[in-house]
């Protein structure tokens, strides 16, 4: 693997994986990744990370034999489907295969390349590599919904406990806004405590230590510097990794980033 290519690797998300020329060389130089399928085995699906698996075969073909946790969309289609796949802003890793040529799986990644998404992968050899290497098949009807959810981050806490804390508020959570003084008095979660995330360290004592502490902010950012702080001094604390807007009456939309 050039250095180029490690680089745009690692930029991508592509951890561990090995990035081929051979077969795609054109293809890796204009457009997107590849990947063997080795290195999709091992670095995605024996450890579970997050991605979204594509086999642009017609549906009957990849019926056949397809790798697990592949959606079947057609090359065809994908154009047509792109609001199918998660948003742009999530940075999916999208990772397509056909059967050998690549041509499908070259004009599949040209679709989203075109509309947006950045880290859009070709397994070289397709299905036939994926078969060479001895890897597991699975025959029958494969998925046709795509579903794309990205790991927690370290004290992440997921959007739904959060959501379940806000509109309950129990005796044994507090809701910490570490956003600015001005943000605040445009408007806070109701129940929440505000404290700027660069006050924190000063005012420790008004941070109960037998409750479970949850910090927000407006994209993410100081939640989690403020998770920190307060992980470090013992504190049962997680943040949340979202966006968040509130209105003057507490009212609130989160979305994550």
């Amino acid at each position: 693997m050039s250095p180029s290519s490690a680089g745009r690797a690692e930029k991508l998300g592509y951890t561990n994986i090995k990035v081929y020329h051979d077969g795609l060389p054109e293809w890796n130089k204009r457009n997107s990744m590849v990947i063997s399928a080795q290195s999709l085995k091992e670095a995605f699906l024996d450890k579970d990370i997050p991605h979204v698996l594509v086999d642009v075969r017609p549906e009957a073909e990849a019926q056949k034999g397809f790798i697990k946790g592949a959606v079947t969309m057609p090359a065809t289609e994908i154009a047509a489907n792109i609001t199918k796949f998660p948003l742009k802003d999530k940075k999916p890793p999208i990772i397509i295969y056909d059967q050998n040529s690549g041509n499908e799986a070259k004009s599949a990644a040209r679709s989203l390349t075109a509309a947006g998404y950045t880290s859009v992968a070709i397994v070289t050899g397709g299905m036939d590599a994926w078969q060479k290497n001895g890897l597991p098949v699975q025959t029958g009807n494969l998925a046709k919904n795509i579903v794309y959810v990205p790991k927690l981050r370290s004290g992440e806490i997921p959007m739904d406990d959060f959501k379940k804390v806000a509109a309950a508020m129990p005796a044994d959570a507090l809701i910490l806004d570490v956003r600015s003084r001005e943000e605040g008095s445009a408007g806070m979660i109701k129940g929440a405590k505000l404290i700027p995330d660069e006050e924190i360290l000063d005012r420790l004592a008004e941070i109960p230590k037998d409750k479970k502490i949850i910090t927000y902010c407006s994209s993410g950012v100081r939640a989690e510097m403020a998770y920190h702080k307060l992980k470090e001094k013992g504190y049962a604390v997680q943040f949340v990794n979202a966006k968040v807007d509130i209105d003057k009456d507490g009212n609130y939309t989160i979305e994550r980033p």
